[in-house]
């Protein structure tokens, strides 16, 4: 599937455009360059999942949570940026929160791939020339 975000004004129909395709999915792995727009795009995914703290990019903390306000749903936000070596992914439990059956929405998964479900969904997002954004993923 394919999703235009030509600016932030239609962020949220493409946020409600992605929820409608994730299915039953519960990972998804978030690529794109520095600056592509993975947080923001996240960010409102999460607000239209009902998730009303702030959110903002766990570069930091490597994993954010949040609670849908709507039904109560758990939300896990990672970046990976930081990760300089497996062993630190290991130490914060990754299984437990990657097997909880809880959305996953991960930034820099390319950084711990080898650690991703089998099933986590590759969600791609571009620049365009014209400032304009594409998500590109393929959830069944």
């Amino acid at each position: 599937m394919e999703i235009k975000i030509t600016s932030l004004d239609n962020i949220h129909e493409a946020a409600r455009q992605f929820i409608t395709a994730m299915g039953d999915n519960t990972v998804f792995a978030f690529y794109g360059k520095m600056g592509a727009g993975k947080t923001t795009f996240i960010k409102a995914v999460c607000e239209e999942l009902g998730v009303t703290d702030v959110i903002n990019s766990p570069t930091f903390a490597i994993v954010n949570e949040y609670r849908s306000d709507k039904d109560g749903e758990l939300i896990y936000h990672f970046d990976f940026y930081r990760i300089k070596k497996l062993e630190e992914v290991y130490d914060m439990g990754y299984e437990d929160y990657f097997y909880c059956g809880a959305l996953c929405f991960i930034e820099w998964p390319e950084l711990v791939e080898e650690l991703l479900p089998g099933d986590a969904v590759k969600v791609c997002i571009e620049e365009q020339e014209d400032g304009s954004r594409t998500v590109r993923f393929d959830a069944e």
